[in-house]
């Protein structure tokens, strides 16, 4: 999700967040406490999916985010079907280009810092319902802290916000447990790395920036169930962690994957600006290239190895429920 929400808003681009003393009080719901421990030390993680087509085989390890921070993979079987491989094939990516020079960079520098911000100075108070509020402040003190700068927010980025910061402070982590020891021995066995990428360019990033910053955008269901995620299911998140690093299949398909990203992408691409400009199926032809991919890589190659975030597979319309459509033998873990 955050691939989309982030190339959106131009380029990645960071913005520092300012503290200021705490906001005054309001009903409060409580904070629900994890009673879970989050599991370290060396652990397997789960199995992998095998996808046929005839002696051609894909080999797709399923990741889950977050993961236990303090964790340590052992990944001896996926670096051995890398070390087979003849390509590695990422995850869909969606790479947004800005005609923009390093002058008329500096000009719209300024602009950047508001677009994160809701328009006409409104508060996060002032655009989202009063319960939903309610439930936003006790969440915010417990994971952001006493920062008034994340209440002139759009209810997408401070979700976002309070998400990152709630998933860190539980002992779990969004990437680098699974990512850098893939990226390793794919680089160290030099394999061919296939990067399905949807690219964009943005030839008015001036106007872009003008018309996100007025636009409203339909956000109020991404905070609220980024909201009930945080109020509901994060100890299930760190049982789904617990269940990857552990290698239990069978509990990750078991678990409910509550989820906020539908919500926050719908948001983010079907606002006008996003539309006008292209971004209103990028996670459709995303999901195409991949398919493609995989199309191109099971025709050539005898061992090809992927990674997918294990909802894209799991779902019952994900991506293994398309590649047996297409009539390619899966076997599962």
């Amino acid at each position: 999700m955050r691939r989309i929400l982030l190339a959106l808003v131009l380029l990645s681009i960071a913005l520092p967040i300012t503290a200021y003393p705490a906001a005054t009080d309001s009903p409060e719901t409580p904070v629900v406490e994890l009673e879970r421990i989050v599991v370290s030390g060396t652990l397997p993680g789960p199995g992998m999916w095998k996808v046929s087509k005839g002696d051609h085989v894909l080999w797709i390890l399923g990741t889950v985010s977050p993961l236990p921070r303090k964790m340590e993979w052992i990944s001896r079987d996926v670096e051995a079907v890398i070390a087979q491989a003849q390509e590695a094939i990422a995850s869909p990516t969606l790479m947004i280009n800005a005609k923009v020079g390093f002058f008329q960079g500096l000009v719209l520098a300024p602009k950047l810092l508001g677009i994160r911000r809701n328009p006409d100075g409104a508060l996060l108070q002032q655009v989202v319902p009063a319960g939903m509020y309610a439930r936003w402040l006790p969440l915010k003190r417990k994971y952001v802290g006493n920062d008034r700068g994340i209440e002139k927010w759009r209810p997408m980025f401070a979700a976002i916000e309070l998400y990152d910061d709630a998933i860190r402070k539980s002992g779990l982590t969004q990437g680098g447990v699974v990512s850098s020891v893939v990226s390793a021995a794919i680089k160290r066995n030099k394999v061919k790395l296939t990067s399905p990428t949807v690219k964009l360019t943005i030839d008015d990033p001036k106007a872009a920036l003008s018309d996100f910053r007025s636009t409203p955008l339909a956000d109020i269901d991404c905070f609220g169930k980024t909201l009930q995620r945080l109020e509901t299911d994060l100890g299930t998140m760190v049982a789904r962690a617990n269940a990857w690093a552990e290698g239990d299949v069978e509990t990750l398909r078991r678990l409910p994957y509550g989820d906020q990203n539908a919500a926050c992408i719908k948001a983010a691409t079907h606002a006008s600006f996003a539309v006008k400009r292209g971004l209103g199926d990028a996670d459709a032809r995303m999901e195409q290239a991949w398919l493609d991919a995989v199309d191109k890589a099971l025709a050539n190659n005898r061992v090809t190895f992927a990674s997918l975030d294990m909802p894209q597979l799991l779902a019952v319309d994900g991506y293994l429920v398309k590649l047996r459509a297409k009539g390619y033998t899966i076997e599962a873990p």
